[in-house]
């Protein structure tokens, strides 16, 4: 069965994120939480909580062991970003685009 949790909108660009998200694919659950914890990284942080609601909602909404489940897909999507401006030499403008990422963790049990 497979069980996942979305975090929206989280506030580092998905390239950074992403970076992350590949240590743990295909790792179980539990040790993907504690590799996660020593890695320094903000990205580690924002894929630890959103692998902890993963492993909640393995447990309370589908009664599953957490020493059962895998890591079966970390995707980390492009969310919006936000446009801001910046000034530049001459008086001139510089565009900056400060990216958002959508993070999703899959989970199946092993099964």
């Amino acid at each position: 069965m497979e069980v996942q949790a979305l975090t929206k909108y989280a506030r580092m660009s998905p390239k950074k994120v992403n970076e992350v998200a590949r240590v743990i694919r295909g790792k179980q659950a539990t040790d993907a939480l504690d590799l996660l914890k020593f890695i320094p990284r903000k990205s580690a942080a924002l894929i630890s909580k959103t692998l902890q609601s993963a492993i909640a909602n393995a447990e309370n909404n589908h009664d599953l062991s957490a020493d059962n489940l895998t890591v079966d897909k970390a995707i980390i999507e492009m969310g919006p970003a936000l446009k801001r401006f910046k000034a530049a030499a001459r008086g001139g403008v510089a565009k900056r685009r400060k990216r958002m990422s959508h993070i999703r963790i899959v989970l199946t049990d092993n099964a």
